[in-house]
């Protein structure tokens, strides 16, 4: 499956690094689906899965940081909580809470301190998440995963929702195996590698894939509406 040669994105739907936009997004559910019959079976039973973003920059990465061993749901609802403590979800504005603060919140101790950590480098200008819209996947990988606290899965997630690279793939992402398992008729998880190696088919596309697996994962349990 190799959409390069594909006339659409010859004539520049997919931006430069592939950003997604909604009529992007669109366009390569149609790819995806007209080449995948796990994936195609997913968006006519639970029709295409919403363009959810997060912001760029320090709320994204809070966002992601959030979002670690837990559920989006359980990290947006937390964010959530954040936004109702402070009047903006800056570095600054961030560094003025307590400790008490953020656990009465839901940050976890450790969480807690690799945000604050990110906070107080961002006010000091010591890392630069702006400058990661002009770069590739990988070298905007690599800088992600030189901040503490951010691992691939996290520097992953970011650049998929955050800056909405259209061929991130959240290795060893527990709803993402699990959602292939289904579409796939497979009697239990495989394991991450078999899983990542299933991917391959989806590049340049695979952050869409994902996002299609992860409405499959959410409706089939129930919980799409909270997510």
């Amino acid at each position: 499956m190799d959409f390069r040669d594909d006339r659409a994105q010859r004539e520049g739907i997919f931006p430069q690094f592939g950003e997604l936009t909604e009529q992007s997004y669109r366009l390569a559910i149609s790819k995806l689906i007209e080449r995948d019959r796990g994936l195609a079976g997913v968006v006519a039973k639970w029709g295409i899965p919403p363009f959810r973003t997060h912001p760029p920059g320090f709320q994204g990465i809070v966002l992601a940081i959030l979002a670690q061993q837990v559920s989006l749901e359980s990290a947006r609802a937390t964010f959530r909580k954040l936004e109702n403590a402070i009047s903006a979800v800056t570095p600054d504005a961030f560094l003025t809470l307590h400790t008490d603060t953020l656990r009465e919140i839901g940050f976890s101790r450790q969480k807690a301190s690799y945000v604050r950590k990110i906070a107080e480098d961002l006010v000091a200008a010591r890392i630069d998440l702006e400058a990661l819209q002009w770069i590739d996947d990988t070298e905007a990988g690599t800088r992600l995963m030189q901040i503490r606290g951010v691992g691939k899965w996290t520097a992953d997630t970011y650049l998929l929702f955050s800056l909405r690279r259209s061929d991130v793939w959240p290795s060893g992402d527990l709803a993402l195996e699990k959602a292939v398992s289904e579409i796939k008729g497979l009697p239990s998880k495989p394991r991450t590698e078999e899983v990542d190696r299933i991917a391959a088919a989806w590049k340049p596309l695979r952050a869409v894939a994902a996002r299609i697996l992860w409405h499959q994962y959410l409706n089939q349990r129930g919980r799409f509406h909270s997510a």
